[in-house]
């Protein structure tokens, strides 16, 4: 096995090239920095594996087109949505209902919302931590903790709405 290069000497030959081909890939300076990074992430922990160390570049081009693909496909299977634009698909609660919510009926449905929504609704809402703040504790990008938020808070609205509709246990 050939000896795999120093790491910061590899980021500073290659960091603005794959950064270049993220941007041309996503016309997105963000999402091109989170590539790139993603990269190097990934060559952290497996560049050791590369037999041959005159391939670095093409493993790193590769590597980074495969986490590309990888992102649209996440990005299709849960696509980012606005708050203000899902507004109207969420259920309707009254100003009376909500009332009558304490917060133990608000954590017991927080508790059969899925998991990946639940960190985020909490983090925000009984936290008071902002998106970005959210986004580092759970290293996740900004656009997925407001997408998270979103889908979080319409299963919990929902849930709620089905607590205050159903006929009071005797």
């Amino acid at each position: 096995m050939a000896e795999t290069p120093d790491f910061e000497i590899l980021v500073a030959r290659h960091y603005e090239p794959l950064y270049q081909f993220a941007f041309s890939l996503t016309r997105d300076e963000a999402e091109s920095c989170d590539l790139a990074q993603q990269t190097f992430c990934v060559w952290a922990a497996k560049g050791h594996q590369l037999r041959d160390a005159s391939k670095v570049k093409t493993w790193l081009f590769t590597t980074l087109h495969r986490e590309f693909l990888g992102a649209r496909r996440r990005q299709k299977r849960f696509p980012h949505i606005e708050l203000e634009a899902a507004a109207l698909e969420l259920p309707v609660i009254s100003p009376d209902a909500i009332s009558q919510l304490d917060a133990a009926q608000v954590l017991e449905a927080l508790a059969h919302v899925d998991e990946i929504f639940q960190a985020p609704v909490a983090l925000f809402y009984l936290q008071d931590y902002s998106y970005k703040e959210i986004a580092e504790i759970l290293d996740v990008p900004l656009g997925t903790v407001k997408s998270r938020l979103t889908r979080g808070l319409g299963k919990l609205h929902q849930l709620l709405a089905d607590t205050q509709n159903q006929p009071p246990k005797p």
